[in-house]
């Protein structure tokens, strides 16, 4: 099924659109997997779109291959959105939703080891929510390996780490 978008500026408007509504400045490679939500657009036409956008100061491109939108492109972007196609809105607005989500999710929830002088190592585990801090803990492991485990298990359920630890805290002792 052929796409729904046109030309080279209708590409452009999907660009802006598109940057208009992802929480931070996003790499090359995301910026082109949310743009590719029509059929009729290639990457070539892509790339040459947004080398435009960066050349006439809609985007801007950082030192870390990250696109991010000026003001001159939220304006000229949002006068001309309207002329998308609905549908092709629609599937831009799914994906979006999606890409923020795992942003909000990575912010929220962070991980990192480093290595101490006596060659064990730290792993701190962060949880946060829309008001603040809710977990901060730092664990000794004794080496790379196990920190790096640590590390992934937490990334992969806070909620239910953070649970547990409460939970242990609360309960009756036993003993």
């Amino acid at each position: 099924m052929p796409g729904f978008i046109q030309d080279k500026l209708e590409i452009k408007f999907l660009i802006l659109y598109i940057a208009a509504r992802v929480e931070e400045a996003v790499p090359f490679d995301t910026l082109l997997d949310l743009t590719l939500c029509d059929d009729a657009i290639d990457y070539f036409d892509f790339s040459d779109c947004l080398a435009d956008l960066v050349r006439t100061e809609h985007l801007t491109l950082d030192q870390n291959g990250r696109y991010a939108l000026t003001d001159k492109g939220r304006r000229n972007g949002a006068a001309c959105e309207s002329s998308l196609p609905y549908s092709v809105r629609q599937r831009c607005d799914k994906n979006l939703e999606e890409w923020n989500r795992k942003l909000l999710r990575r912010r929220q929830v962070k991980a990192a080891t480093e290595r101490r002088p006596n060659g064990t190592y730290t792993v701190r585990l962060q949880l946060t929510d829309d008001k603040g801090g809710v977990m901060d803990l730092r664990l000794m492991m004794v080496d790379q390996a196990q920190a790096k485990a640590a590390a992934k298990r937490f990334q992969e359920s806070p909620e239910k780490l953070y649970g547990q630890i409460i939970q242990l805290f609360l309960s009756e002792n036993q003993s």
